[in-house]
């Protein structure tokens, strides 16, 4: 070894003093460790929780969240098909948080292994059907498939499936797009539950297709359309049109029955779940914690339109006493989620066949 070879030279001052600068700005870059990112939880939604004039469940629970744990929202909407596989294509790297959508697409996250083991508190006081058995997601609202319509152009609300065929409907109506959004999803569902089968199903949908203006990737903008006139029928979801209807004079809602039979649906919860290897883990588990709080399950109704997914929380407001009479009389059945995901891609090219879409 040559001489003096274990003698190092002094770097410049500014040499070192420039590592240090780059070694604290790395730092800060280095998730839930660093400054700049450790105030922040991201979420990724499927639509009707937000309001359209910041008035929503989202917005008064982001808020209080924000100034109870100086933590920043930032928030990312579409429908629940559309949110899972935004996650899918970011599971090597992950940039959301929280991931909250409608089952079957909570189920099938699950499934493809997004979703991390987290009970938030509160969930104890959950319904096992509204939560997984090992954990991975939890309802945060509860919620029930139906449909609105123009109380203006309609004096009385359509009453069965078989009535939407009439030609008045033509290009006056619209739903979401099924394997797209979660209530379009419940479209294909409903259907085969009140027909009794897909095929049966499948037929009624390719005669409705002579009415339908076409696909809509996103439930909530159709409620809208309907409120303006523009349909006279779309589908959607109790929480969301009832708190859409605040605003929206022209909105009612209503429970299609098969002919002959009675108006029917069956819960369709938003349920959230901590997203496997979360840039900011911590933050999204306070944010679930924050959810299930009864002050925030208590103002599900009283602010969002919807039902607490907590049992042991009791709801008396002006909202919670009009959801519960706009129920009384409708039927509600309990899909098998779990038979639902494993056929929904071929029920989702079947129906595509059937209706040319």
């Amino acid at each position: 070894m040559p001489r003096n070879a274990h003698l190092r030279p002094i770097p410049p001052l500014a040499a070192v003093l420039g590592s240090l600068v780059l070694a604290a700005t790395l730092t800060a870059c280095g998730g839930d460790s660093g400054a700049s990112d450790a105030k922040v939880v991201t979420v990724y939604s499927a639509d009707g929780l937000k309001g359209e004039n910041g008035d929503g469940w989202y917005d008064q629970v982001f808020k209080d969240f924000e100034k109870e744990t100086g933590i920043k929202v930032k928030y990312v909407e579409g429908g629940s098909g559309e949110m899972v596989q935004r996650a899918v294509r970011e599971k090597s790297n992950p940039q959301a948080d929280v991931l909250v959508t409608l089952p079957p697409f909570i189920q099938q996250a699950d499934g493809k292994g997004l979703l991390a083991t987290y009970a938030p508190k509160g969930s104890d006081q959950v319904d096992g059907a509204d939560k997984a058995a090992d954990a991975t997601w939890t309802s945060v609202v509860n919620n029930y498939f139906g449909f609105v319509y123009n109380t203006k152009e309609l004096k009385q609300p359509p009453t069965t499936w078989e009535e939407l065929l009439d030609a008045k409907y033509r290009n006056k109506l619209q739903y979401s797009t099924p394997g797209v959004a979660g209530d379009g999803t419940a479209v294909l569902i409903k259907a085969i539950h009140d027909f009794g089968g897909k095929e049966p199903a499948l037929a009624y949908l390719k005669k409705l297709q002579a009415n339908n203006v076409g696909p809509s990737a996103s439930t909530g903008k159709l409620a809208p359309k309907v409120d303006k006139g523009e349909l006279l029928v779309a589908n959607g979801d109790v929480q969301m049109n009832y708190a859409q209807s605040k605003t929206m004079p022209n909105l009612g809602l209503w429970f299609p029955a098969h002919q002959g039979g009675k108006p029917t649906t069956f819960a369709l919860p938003y349920a959230a779940g901590l997203v496997t290897k979360a840039p900011h883990t911590a933050n999204g588990k306070k944010l679930l914690d924050f959810m299930l709080t009864a002050r925030a399950q208590r103002q599900v109704s009283d602010i969002g339109g919807g039902f607490s997914s907590r049992k042991d929380v009791e709801v008396t407001d002006a909202n919670a006493v009009a959801l519960t009479k706009l129920m009384d009389g409708v039927e509600i059945f309990a899909p098998d989620w779990t038979e639902i995901d494993k056929n929904l891609q071929s029920d989702v090219e079947d129906w595509k066949t059937a209706t040319g879409s």
